[in-house]
Formats: structure tokens, C-alpha cells, sequence
């Protein structure tokens, strides 16, 4: 939590909704209009900067409620509104209805200051709460490396975290490590089959196991370490010690992988152990005790067609009593609820759209609320160079591992890469521009505009002053006014993307801060001699270093000194 922090933007916001209602009602009194009840309006900031600083549909929302023109509703506000203390400096009815307030630019001048003391926490707010929000994302099957969709879950989620975290949400990182199941069994054949070809025995390798270098280099490890000393053992305890080891290895490779990408988990959950602690076995019976079990053909089967899910029931435990994946999951998604999150979000790939229904409903079906399960699925990512698509990778032949992306672009180019395209959208990865040192790489452009900030900052070679004891009033260019007003609007950014789960408008936000700050540097000179101004854009630059930083943080990437 961050206090009861309510960003300058938001205090003005809602300083001009509360002159709306005074407006409204005044017009009331006078008889001018008749209502019950007030709609639940907003104030936004107009796409144009044409249409003001602020705007609000109101009018257009009472049109049943006052049974008058939209247009008629909104001149009565603006001939109520009281512009005594609100920075509303006019107001303009627009198109069918819609009221535009520009404000005297003058209260841009306290966004400065703030800046300066709040550093490194500017940008937060208590938005969320304190709301508990467990975000889960790659949770990929611990039998292989992690390829291009769990690079591109890693990022999204981490910086949806980071997000929700900065927003005032509690937030828990969380990853699902699927340890038992079909998987596991094949991965256990795969390993023996490999074990048993390692020590010069002839043995075909099964159909169903994992074909990867990386099984094999394991192995390897293995022999290398106990030598023949599992040939002594039957097949089902020579698999498991197989598997133990090989699990174990695979794991703490994935928790590297990811340390590497900026990414550190509050909780591994395996999935393992819902079978062991018999949680899987309770909500099978929770679920017959709800009468929402049948048996049909020796299977035991949900109704998950009375949720909504496609009219189509589903297997929770097979005819030979082995509990399917789904039965897991809803176990696993209880004991999230259980656990006092309030709001549980997953990131899955695209192809488990049919998942999504049939998870809700087995949550609505156990008592929860359906809604605060929500579930972000991510399109495919294909990889890019030299204008070709990549399909494999060329140490191993396979697809290319997210470590091999880290090392061939870096952390920073490739999570900003993934974060910067809404998750609903399939994903080109361009390898050769994710490189390029130029304004056409979006994380460069945006890294290359704080390394010029801190470049600027040092080469006055003394401390930047204190912004409250310089006169800020200076700083009326066009250029400034805009770069001051866009770092003012991060508070509310941040909690807006936070609300809608989309991290990929801070990336927007950060390109859109950086390209107005490139501006500005053309456009007004920093290091003039004249001191006040001076000292005045040297304090605009300090703010748009510390805006900056923080978005990038947000999103994992780093906020380079130098480039």
C-alpha cells in the first residue's frame, strides 16, 4: 500500500465532477431541470488536445432520467459551474452533448515539485486498495526449456505484477509447477530410456517421450554422478529416481532462466502436492454433495454445462480413478480462494480459450464469484530476421529457448518487445531491430532519452535545486507545458492500466514521455545562461529522468545512465 495518496490530477478530477453535481443541483432548485437520481459519470482526458483538458458525458447520461436534450442538460452545468479554486479556466459543449473544461495551465507548475520528493514511488497510488490479487503466469511443464509463449507470459506478468503492486494492490506472483500426470510419466520413460541408451544398452526410445538435447544432457549428469548404480532397480523405481533428480534440475534451470529475464516468484505451487494433501479428492466430493458429480461409463463427470461452458460436461475423474487435469485445477483454483485472494488472474496461452468458461463455472459451482477469477490469454510469437520468419533454433535445432533470446537481444529489448502489443495480438518479434542502436527500436529510443536526461543533469556538475524554491512559472513553452502535463498524468495512468490489466500501456506511456522529451531538448535549450530558466528546465528534465525510470522499472526494463 502507498498511503492515501491522491495523484493532483485525480484531485482535480474529482474537484470538477463535485462543481458538476453542485451545478446540477443548483439548476434543480431553481426548477430548471428535474432528476431523482445522478448516473455514475466519469472525468476523462479527451483522446484531442483540442477538446480540453478534462471532459464528461454526463449530460448525455440524464437524458432519460431529466427527459431533456443532452446539449440543454449541459449548458445548465456550465452555466451553474462555479469556477471560483477549480482551474477550469472555460468550459465548451461539444457534439451531441459532451462538456470539455480547459483548465489555466498554472496548475501544472505544483506536478514538479511533487516529482522531485516523491522520487523513485511517484506514480503510486492506494487505487487498488489493498485488494489481495494472485497473478500466475508461465507455469510451464517443468520436462523441457521455456520457449517463446512462456517468454512472452514471463514479461506480461511480471509487469502486470509490478503494475498492480504499484497501483495499491496486494499482489502474490505465483507459478503452478504441473509435477505429476501424464508428463511426468512420459518425462520418467523418456529419462530411462535415455539412462539405459547412455550405458551402451539397446533399448528403443518411447514414442510419447520428450525428444530435447536437453533430456539428454541431463541424463548424462546423472550417469555421470551414480553411474550403473539404477540398473540394480526395477523400472518403476529406477523412473522415479530418475524423475526426482531430472525434476528437481529442470526447476531450479526455469527459476534461473527466469531470475535472468527480471522475474522472481513469491510461490512455487506443485501440483503434486494437491494430489497428496488430498484436495483434489474433497472438492470432487464438495462437488457430489452439491449434486454437480454423475457417473457415467465408470468416469465421474461435472456439470459444467449448467455454468455456461459450452453445454458440454466434463471428466473430473476417469474410469480407471485417475483424476484428470481438470479435476486439478479446479482444487488448484479453490485453494487460491481459500488462500484469501480476492481477485485471481492467470495468463494463459491463446489455445486454452476453452479452458477459460469451464473454469469460471467450476469456481461459480464451488461458491465463488466468477468475475474474480479473470484470464488473460496471450496470441503466438513469431520470430523475425532479416525480413524471414525463425522457426528453430540453431544450437539445438528445436525452437528457440528464451535464454538463447536473452542472450542474442537482452533482457531489456526483449521484455519491453513483448510487453509493448496487447496480449490479444499475435506478436512479431523483429530479432535484427530489437538490436539496432537507432530511434526505430522502441526500447532504445525510450533508454537513449534517460541516459540523455542523466547526461544533461551531470554535466551541470552540481545538484539539481530544489523546485520549491525556484520559479517554476518560467517553464512556459508549449513544449515544456506538454512534457510537465504527461508526467503529471502518470498517477492516473498507472491506475487506469492497473484497473484493466494492460501493462502495455505503460510502454506507450513511456514512448509517448520519451518522444515529448526529445522534443523539448530540440526545441528548448537546458544549459542556458540564463540561471532561473536554467535552474527551472533542469528541474523538468530531473522529473522526466524520475517519471521515466519508474515506468521502465514497471516494466522490468533498465534505465541506462549512459548508452
Amino acid at each position: 500500500m502507498w498511503g492515501n495518496k491522491v495523484s493532483l490530477v485525480e484531485q482535480i478530477k474529482g474537484g470538477i465532477s463535485q462543481r458538476i453535481i453542485e451545478a446540477l443541483e443548483k439548476a434543480k432548485g431553481e426548477g430548471k431541470i428535474s432528476f431523482a437520481n445522478l448516473p455514475n459519470f466519469i472525468i476523462e482526458v479527451p483522446r484531442e488536445k483540442i477538446h480540453g483538458d478534462f471532459a464528461t458525458n454526463v449530460a448525455m447520461l440524464m437524458t432519460k432520467e431529466a427527459k431533456m436534450n443532452p446539449r440543454q442538460i449541459a449548458q445548465l452545468i456550465a452555466d451553474n459551474f462555479s469556477f471560483k479554486d477549480s482551474w477550469v479556466e472555460k468550459i465548451e459543449i461539444a457534439g451531441p452533448g459532451f462538456i470539455n473544461f480547459y483548465l489555466d495551465h498554472k496548475w501544472l507548475y505544483q506536478v514538479l515539485p511533487l516529482v522531485q520528493k516523491e522520487g523513485e514511488v511517484y506514480g503510486a497510488s492506494n487505487a487498488g486498495q489493498g485488494l489481495k490479487v494472485q497473478v500466475e503466469f508461465v507455469s510451464a511443464n517443468p520436462t523441457g526449456l521455456l520457449h517463446m509463449g512462456n517468454a512472452r507470459g514471463a514479461a506480461l506478468g511480471d509487469s502486470l505484477a509490478n503494475l498492480l503492486d504499484r497501483a495499491g494492490y496486494q499482489v502474490t506472483k505465483e507459478f503452478y509447477i504441473n509435477d505429476t500426470g501424464n508428463q511426468i510419466e512420459n518425462f520418467g520413460k523418456s529419462l530411462e530410456a535415455r539412462y539405459l541408451q547412455g550405458l551402451g544398452q539397446n533399448v528403443p526410445f518411447p514414442e510419447e517421450g520428450y525428444h530435447g538435447e536437453d533430456i539428454i544432457d541431463t541424463v548424462q549428469r546423472i550417469i555421470d554422478n551414480v553411474g550403473d548404480a539404477y540398473l540394480a532397480l526395477d523400472s518403476e523405481a529406477r523412473k522415479e529416481k530418475l524423475v526426482e533428480i531430472a525434476l528437481n534440475e529442470k526447476i531450479n534451470a526455469i527459476k534461473e532462466t527466469l531470475s535472468s529475464f527480471g522475474v522472481e516468484y513469491d510461490v512455487w505451487f506443485s501440483e503434486k502436492s494437491l494430489h497428496e494433501s488430498g484436495k483434489i479428492d474433497d472438492v470432487i466430493k464438495l462437488l457430489k454433495e452439491k449434486d454437480l458429480i454423475y457417473e457415467q461409463e465408470g468416469a465421474l463427470w461435472f456439470r459444467s454445462s449448467k455454468f455456461g461452458s459450452e453445454d458440454k460436461d466434463e471428466v473430473v475423474v476417469r474410469a480407471n480413478g485417475v483424476p484428470t487435469y481438470f479435476a486439478a485445477d479446479i482444487a488448484y483454483h479453490k485453494d487460491k480462494f481459500d488462500r484469501g485472494f480476492d481477485w485471481v488472474i492467470n495468463i494463459w496461452g491463446a489455445d486454452h480459450h476453452g479452458h477459460v468458461a469451464r473454469m469460471k463455472g467450476s469456481m461459480e459451482a464451488l461458491g465463488n464469484d466468477p468475475d474474480n477469477l479473470t484470464v488473460i490469454l496471450m496470441q503466438l510469437v513469431r520470430l523475425f530476421r532479416g525480413g524471414e520468419i525463425v522457426r528453430m533454433s540453431k544450437r539445438t535445432g528445436k525452437y528457440i529457448t528464451l535464454s538463447e533470446l536473452i542472450e542474442e537481444v537482452g533482457k531489456d529489448a526483449a521484455r519491453y518487445f513483448f510487453v509493448m502489443r496487447n496480449p490479444d495480438s499475435h506478436l512479431d518479434f523483429d530479432l535484427d531491430l530489437a538490436k539496432q542502436e537507432s530511434a526505430n527500436n522502441p526500447v532504445y529510443y525510450v533508454q537513449y532519452a534517460h541516459a540523455r536526461i542523466c547526461s544533461i543533469l551531470k554535466a551541470t556538475g552540481v545538484a539539481t535545486p530544489d523546485a520549491d524554491k525556484i520559479d517554476l512559472t518560467l517553464l512556459n513553452e508549449p513544449e515544456e507545458l506538454e512534457l510537465i502535463r504527461k508526467i503529471a498524468d502518470l498517477p492516473d495512468e498507472i491506475a487506469q492500466a492497473a484497473k484493466a490489466l494492460e501493462p502495455h500501456r505503460m510502454a506507450r506511456y513511456a514512448h509517448d514521455l520519451a518522444s515529448l522529451f526529445h522534443t523539448f531538448y530540440n526545441s528548448c535549450r537546458v544549459l542556458t545562461d540564463e540561471e532561473e530558466l536554467k535552474n527551472a528546465r533542469l528541474i523538468l528534465v530531473q522529473a522526466t529522468g524520475i517519471a521515466l525510470k519508474n515506468v521502465l522499472n514497471l516494466l522490468g526494463v533498465n534505465a541506462p545512465e549512459r548508452m
